[in-house]
């Protein structure tokens, strides 16, 4: 199992999740955050860190976003690793930053 990052990560971009993982299993790419799979191990310590709620475990990511899977594990490969916090994109409906 790993946990993926979906769908309300996109233009958002928050990063509070990267700064807490033990592993550095997240990645930084152009829009969004991906999680590298061959790297998590499952601590969970992400998950209550996203304030737009797009990081599940694999099993659990809704069938709506179930593309995102393969999107993490192949985006993850080719974007590099982020392990501190960082200003958010802006999008509309994201939850204001303290930035």
């Amino acid at each position: 199992m790993a946990y993926v990052i979906t769908e309300p990560c996109r233009n958002c971009k928050y990063t509070y999740c990267a700064a807490v993982c033990p592993v550095e299993a997240f990645r930084e790419g152009e829009d969004c955050l991906y999680i590298e799979p061959l790297i998590c191990i499952d601590c969970n310590k992400c998950r209550p860190e996203c304030p737009v709620e797009a990081i599940y475990p694999d099993y659990e990511v809704p069938s709506i976003w179930q593309n995102w899977i393969a999107e993490n594990a192949q985006k993850s490969k080719h974007s590099p690793p982020i392990i501190d916090v960082k200003p958010p994109l802006k999008k509309e409906g994201c939850i204001n930053s303290e930035f």
